[in-house]
């Protein structure tokens, strides 16, 4: 189980939580896409506030009934994994933004986890 340590990579996709993809949230898609991709892990965090590519500000608003906030979905696994994932989602996303940066996973716990290991 040391598949979880070392240098990896964080995968960060910007988008709304208003995109869609075949009729369904953009994040729920990705993260299904996540899944069946069998990657580590992913999260998905909603902004408070933020400005896109088009300069316009989004923020949450009381009054308003949809609410279209900044999302991020954070991903970690290996390289391969990773970029072959890119390649898998590309048409997926229209408006957004992706970045990759490196990373070091120096500890991961998990009780299966730790269960596994002292077998």
């Amino acid at each position: 189980m040391k598949r979880y340590l070392g240098k990896k990579k964080v995968l960060k996709i910007f988008i709304d939580t208003m995109d869609k993809y075949n009729k369904m949230p953009l994040w729920e898609a990705l993260l299904e896409e996540v899944k069946k991709e069998k990657l580590a892990g992913a999260t998905v965090y909603k902004g408070v506030a933020g400005i896109g590519a088009f300069s316009e500000v989004r923020s949450f608003k009381v009054w308003a009934l949809a609410q279209d906030l900044p999302l991020v979905i954070e991903i970690i696994d290996d390289d391969e994994k990773i970029a072959t994932f890119i390649d898998h989602i590309d048409g997926m996303i229209d408006n957004g933004l992706i970045t990759l940066t490196d990373t070091q996973v120096i500890k991961y716990k998990h009780e299966n986890f730790e269960k596994d290991t002292l077998k």
